[in-house]
């Protein structure tokens, strides 16, 4: 009998990689190797790897030279690398770090699994034995890969390629194995979601997409994320308010607020379009909560652009809101614009914006003082319980204390008692 290979899978970067892993990890765990979380005691090391910003870049690789010293100090015999940084500089990392095995793209996982196992790996994808790197209650699903959009500050369609949207059957039936599971929380997640099935040969929407996932049974929550303000079409705005399992949430990055900054990112709206998206996002769903992500610093932001961000912000009161400073990509279009706003002004530009979102938030979560509201159990230790409302995405939005016992992937009503910037502190109400 073979003897079994151990291996340890560091994923970094965002939700689509970590969807990447789980893929892997699900092929690997219908093979003769053992998975282990300690990276000692590994033969064998995959580093997923995050090209996006220049901070993931570098964490990228130093990762990537902490496992190779392992090569000299443990037992670890074999290195692969993949992801978006391999995918794009393949050459210049294998040159950088002789002591990497071998380097895939983001997508190779049959080529991985046959090369981990020495066996050909065809008979069935490994997507359906996806092994979730998440807890049971909640898992994210990817639609689709790549982007058409072209926005000049981003590197993804030169790492991830142009669209190529998964079929409604294929992701519906991912949601059932998930569901079946004890998955009770789908993240949607694409690279831009709102464009979703526009690439198909029969072209499809999101909001078909919507109203199938919504009869899944044993899914009770359904999250969407980076929607694209530009194509959020009223189609989809009515699927989400006709969804009842869709949560009154949307993670929907506009980056700025100012009309040149927006021109240049090549952003297809302008503020007036992005307030009259959201508007009738409103209208629609009067109870959403709206997620956004700003750059701060672009090349050629002035006090005024600023300003306008600034202002934008004070006047829609996102509920949830994170800032990037500006980090130049290479190929991409904004890397021929001079990166010319000081490193000082981008960081202080970050600060202020996140200073009044301060202000915002905590208004927004004292009003939920008092209330009853449902709440999904992530963590569970003696008496203490955090989840988050349907109003927080995992690791990136507010958290709920529970002051009382719950079990960690329920749904639960929760009271109120206080508020701060970041979380809400209840008790379980029976």
């Amino acid at each position: 009998m073979d003897r079994k290979k151990t291996l340890n899978l560091i994923s970094l970067g965002c939700a689509k990689n970590l969807v990447d892993s789980e893929i892997l990890l699900g092929g690997l765990n219908k093979s003769n190797i053992v998975i282990t979380d300690d990276p000692e005691k590994a033969e064998t090391i995959i580093v997923n790897t995050c090209g996006f910003l220049d901070i993931a870049r570098e964490e990228s690789i130093d990762t990537i030279l902490q496992a190779a010293e392992m090569k000299k100090t443990g037992s670890l015999k074999e290195l692969v690398v993949m992801g978006c940084l391999s995918e794009r500089y393949p050459k210049e990392i294998k040159k950088e770090i002789p002591e990497i095995d071998r380097i895939f793209g983001s997508n190779d996982h049959r080529q991985i699994v046959s090369f981990l196992t020495g066996k050909e790996f065809a008979k069935d994808d490994p997507l359906f034995f996806r092994s979730l790197m998440t807890p049971n209650h909640y898992a994210y699903i990817k639609i689709a890969e790549g982007c058409d959009n072209g926005c000049s500050f981003c590197s993804i369609p030169l790492m991830r390629g142009l669209q190529k949207s998964r079929t409604i059957p294929s992701i519906v039936d991912e949601a059932e194995r998930l569901a079946e599971n004890g998955t009770k929380e789908l993240l949607v997640i694409a690279q831009d979601s709102t464009s979703y099935g526009w690439d198909l040969e029969k072209k499809v929407y999101l909001s078909n997409l919507l109203y199938e996932l919504n009869n899944v049974e044993g899914i009770e929550w359904i999250r969407i994320h980076y929607a694209h303000p530009a194509h959020l079409s009223q189609r989809i705005i009515n699927a989400m308010a006709d969804c009842e399992k869709v949560c009154n949430y949307l993670d929907m990055p506009i980056q700025h607020a100012s009309d040149n900054m927006l021109k240049s990112m090549r952003r297809g709206l302008g503020q007036d379009g992005i307030r009259n998206r959201i508007s009738r996002l409103r209208e629609s769903v009067p109870n959403i909560a709206l997620r956004t992500t700003l750059i701060a610093g672009y090349p050629g932001e002035t006090e005024q652009d600023f300003k306008q961000m600034k202002d934008f912000i004070k006047e829609i009161r996102f509920d949830r809101l994170g800032v990037f400073t500006y980090s130049e990509e290479e190929g991409t279009l904004a890397a021929d614009l001079e990166d010319n706003v000081p490193r000082e002004i981008k960081d202080d530009r970050k600060n202020e914006i996140l200073e009044s979102q301060h202000d915002i938030s905590l208004e927004k979560n004292e009003s939920f003082v008092g209330k009853t509201m449902k709440v999904i159990i992530d963590e569970s230790e003696g008496n203490i319980s955090v989840g988050r409302s349907e109003y927080d995405s995992p690791e990136i939005d507010n958290i709920v204390h529970l002051r009382s016992k719950a079990e960690v992937g329920t749904i639960v009503n929760a009271e109120i008692k206080k508020a701060n910037e970041y979380e809400l502190i209840g008790d379980v109400r029976s």
